[in-house]
């Protein structure tokens, strides 16, 4: 059963509801006796460790006063024939079935009794869609963000609040969306609610992060700005915030990114590659599949998310920085070009003519480039867009980024690339393609096909 489709169904009058919604009072009430009985057993639970602390309690006082005495005059004390018996009685026999209390199991009642009732419980989807309805009863009501969090809801038997982890929550199934107004709504929110001096797990670094970058995306460049340097303020070192932005091409727009990639990072990615460089692949336009070409010249590897954290790290700023779905990506390429190493003129996203290029993938086209440059190379190697004369030069801790595809899902064909041939040193770069899928909502389709 879809949690969320109940609850959407009780908040929104019928009239507002989706047809395919219903209500089931009867369902959802019976998930509050579940969370009642959960309770109680989660009481049991303590008040069994409870128990089993007060007995440990008492072997401990007893035990003390024992050794308070006996450390005065040992030699006195285990000269008494008794005491000498009861020590021995106490470190063989005593001592080991305190062990057995202490690692005695207090819990099995409990998580029994919570594995059970779990297959019964709402899954994320459900939580989603419940934070959906939120925004929608929002908007039809026109309700701000305070009148939602403190429950001044009119008619309300059960007055509720939001935690200040609640509104963040909230903001984030919007940015998930790719709702920024909503999200800059509930952050605000939720930053409004920390700095009242609400306790909560989460902090200010996080909520800015998330509400400047959603300001940025609606256009509010002033205000993104005067948000990124209170984030500053509160933590200097943070990535996204430090990340130096600057246009390289007007179209296709190709952005860069200075100082977005440490050194250290940069030593990281190299040394998982090493191991595993090989010729490097390109996808075969007629069998969709890898295979070598002449016209790519270097050595590459390729490198997952769950296999490092820093990996999984640069995934993520890559995520925050595009504000695209790195789920749905290709895995991080890094590639090698040694002297003479370069890679001819190619389209990243397959055209029209080459249907089955990314189909294993099940992923849709690659939307989007993201290009690392993992070192400076004393001549040659730019990236260069031949169709419009774009030339983007390699710099160490940089990265550039271009879509290949329209808003519409059309192919930009001035996106044509190559790296030109490495005329002295050594050029490492690391590149992740994005694919459609996961997109939809962080950026809509157009119905011109040229935007």
């Amino acid at each position: 059963m879809i949690w969320y489709i109940l609850i959407i169904g009780i908040l929104l009058p019928q009239s507002l509801a989706h047809p395919g919604f219903f209500t089931s009072i009867g369902q959802m009430t019976d998930l509050i006796h579940t969370e009642k009985d959960l309770v109680t057993s989660l009481k049991d639970y303590i008040k069994a460790e409870e128990d089993k602390l007060e007995q440990i309690k008492k072997w401990a006082e007893k035990l003390d006063r024992l050794t308070s005495t006996a450390t005065k005059d040992p030699e006195g004390f285990v000269g008494h024939p008794v005491n000498a018996f009861k020590l021995m009685k106490r470190l063989n026999t005593e001592w080991s079935e305190l062990e057995n209390l202490v690692l005695k199991d207090m819990s099995d009642g409990f998580i029994s009794n919570l594995t059970i009732q779990r297959q019964y419980f709402p899954n994320d989807e459900d939580q989603v869609g419940a934070a959906k309805a939120l925004l929608r009863l929002q908007d039809t009501y026109n309700l701000d963000t305070d009148t939602i969090s403190k429950g001044n809801l009119p008619g309300v038997k059960h007055k509720s609040f939001l935690t200040a982890e609640d509104c963040f929550e909230l903001g984030k199934v919007a940015y998930t969306e790719a709702d920024y107004y909503h999200t800059e709504l509930w952050m605000e929110q939720a930053l409004r609610q920390l700095d009242e001096g609400e306790i909560s797990t989460i902090d200010k670094v996080s909520v800015l992060d998330y509400l400047s970058y959603a300001v940025y995306q609606q256009g509010d460049l002033d205000k993104a700005l005067l948000l990124t340097k209170k984030l500053l303020e509160l933590d200097p070192e943070h990535q996204r915030a430090n990340a130096k932005q600057e246009d390289e091409w007007d179209k296709p727009r190709i952005i860069r990114f200075h100082d977005i990639i440490s050194d250290a990072e940069i030593e990281i990615v190299k040394d998982l590659a090493k191991p595993r460089l090989s010729r490097a692949t390109v996808h075969d336009p007629e069998t969709g599949k890898l295979t070598t070409a002449q016209y790519r010249v270097s050595k590459s590897a390729w490198l997952s998310g769950y296999e490092n954290p820093v990996v999984s790290r640069i995934n993520m700023r890559i995520q925050d920085l595009t504000g695209l779905d790195v789920s749905t990506a290709e895995e991080l390429q890094v590639a090698n070009y040694g002297v003479g190493g370069q890679y001819e003129p190619h389209f990243d996203f397959a055209r029209k003519d080459e249907p089955d290029a990314f189909k294993e993938l099940g992923t849709g086209n690659r939307i989007a480039t993201w290009l690392f440059y993992m070192s400076d190379v004393s001549a040659g190697g730019a990236t260069v867009f031949p169709e419009v004369g774009a030339s983007v030069w390699p710099k160490k801790g940089t990265a550039v980024f271009w879509y290949n595809l329209f808003a519409s899902g059309e192919g930009d064909y001035s996106t044509r690339h190559a790296a030109c041939p490495v005329l002295v040193g050594n050029k490492w770069v690391s590149n992740k393609w994005l694919h459609e899928r996961g997109q939809e909502f962080r950026r809509p389709c157009t119905l011109s096909e040229l935007e």
